[in-house]
């Protein structure tokens, strides 16, 4: 089972990311002034990666990443940079798998 991890950066903001089971980061949050918003943003990528339509897919000069639109379109997660279309499609794939029963570990 995959988890988010809030952390709190240098600026004092909080940040998620998502980790697969394995530990990689999928996904990684904007930057939120107040814990609860990044709560919110979790809750908002839990229930938008359900639906493939809320991926933006880009490909800049052979680097594929892709972002998770909430349904007001604001982004709430981005991805790595992937080498190959075929390697961001799984990391899509491990989103959808991982976010919705992911565990919560707070080390903000």
């Amino acid at each position: 089972m995959g988890k988010f991890e809030i952390k709190k950066d240098a600026s004092g903001h909080f940040r998620f990311n998502l980790k697969a089971t394995n530990g990689q980061v999928i996904l990684s949050s904007e930057a939120y002034r107040q814990k609860p918003s990044c709560v919110n943003g979790i809750e908002s990528v839990r229930k938008n990666s359900q639906d493939d339509a809320n991926f933006d897919r880009k490909d800049v000069d052979g680097n594929y990443r892709f972002k998770l639109r909430a349904t007001n379109t604001l982004i709430i997660g981005v991805s790595e940079s992937y080498n190959t279309s075929a390697a961001m499609e799984n990391g899509i794939a491990s989103v959808k798998k991982n976010a919705p029963d992911a565990d919560l570990e707070d080390n903000s």
